[in-house]
């Protein structure tokens, strides 16, 4: 026989279910609205975006940011970037810097965007690695990426190899950059002198030897193979009639005018070999934008 104490029972289980279910349905449908905000961009207002505080570029092309941004003008944005809400309804960026400033210059008001629910670690970790998977990083901002991604994830050379798509020897060359003097850092900063020059001068290892062999090849205009054969004559002293000489050798006046002037023309490194008339220009670049521009300026481009 039902007593009068088990029909209340009955109704407040019932009751519970009743307050449970809205809430068990709110939650599918807030975890299926960020589903589909993942995988369909968004049109963003420019103005609500922030720039990323955990960006590791700090240099930009000003040629090539400007192409993107005539394409930007012409064509719009084609790749989406990635942001993610934050606080008092704005978005900071994930991926995608380069878009969004060249956006800003053509004028327009939003940008496509993926929008990304990360917290301040994986936004962290996703903007780094993305930063190293793109080839436009100079190598000191790569090796201070590797460098923070170690330090704030506790990542072996190996794990952040694989996270990247590089080999761990890579990762180790682009590291041991920031063993150079700051005054050195600065100048493969600015591109003056190469990843090349740098692996090169760090053979000496006392950051004296380094800082006044960097500013002798930097002065100089020396090629990397002229820096390396310069670097093994301080290492070998007694080989230093032979090789290492020529390699010091300092570069004609009238030469290195010619050297400079395409420099300047070309906006590259270059270096001219002359011997009593007969020679090669070699022309050093960065990166392969680099070279696309070359071969339009000489034309070689169609």
């Amino acid at each position: 026989m039902q007593t009068a104490t088990e029909a209340p029972k009955r109704k407040a289980l019932g009751k519970g279910l009743e307050s449970l279910l809205p809430r068990v349905q709110a939650a599918a449908e807030t975890a299926a609205q960020e589903h589909a905000e993942a995988g369909t961009p968004r049109q963003i207002p420019v103005g609500e975006i922030d720039r990323s505080p955990y960006q590791t570029r700090s240099h930009l092309d000003e040629a090539l940011l400007t192409e993107l941004t005539e394409s930007i003008q012409s064509t719009g944005v084609v790749q989406p970037v990635v942001v993610r809400p934050v606080a008092g309804g704005r978005f900071q960026l994930i991926a995608g810097e380069r878009r969004w400033l060249a956006s800003q210059r053509a004028g327009k008001e939003t940008i496509p965007a993926f929008v990304r629910h990360a917290s301040d670690e994986q936004a962290m970790e996703m903007t780094i690695v993305e930063n190293l998977q793109r080839s436009d990083l100079n190598p000191i901002e790569q090796a201070r990426a590797f460098e923070r991604l170690g330090r704030e994830f506790q990542l072996t050379q190996e794990q952040m190899a694989k996270k990247t798509g590089k080999d761990r020897a890579s990762v180790a060359n682009f590291l041991r950059l920031l063993r150079l003097p700051a005054e050195v850092q600065a100048h493969v900063e600015s591109g003056e002198l190469a990843f090349g020059h740098a692996r090169a001068l760090l053979g000496l290892e006392d950051p004296e030897t380094i800082l006044k062999a960097a500013r002798k090849v930097t002065s100089l205009s020396m090629s990397v193979r002229q820096t390396e054969g310069y670097v093994q004559g301080l290492l070998n002293p007694e080989a230093k009639g032979h090789k290492g000489e020529q390699k010091e050798k300092v570069v004609d006046p009238n030469v290195r005018e010619v050297q400079e002037t395409l420099q300047r023309a070309l906006g590259l490194k270059v270096h001219v070999e002359d011997r009593q008339g007969r020679g090669k220009v070699i022309i050093e670049y960065g990166k392969i934008e680099e070279f696309d521009r070359l071969l339009e300026m000489l034309g070689a481009k169609g």
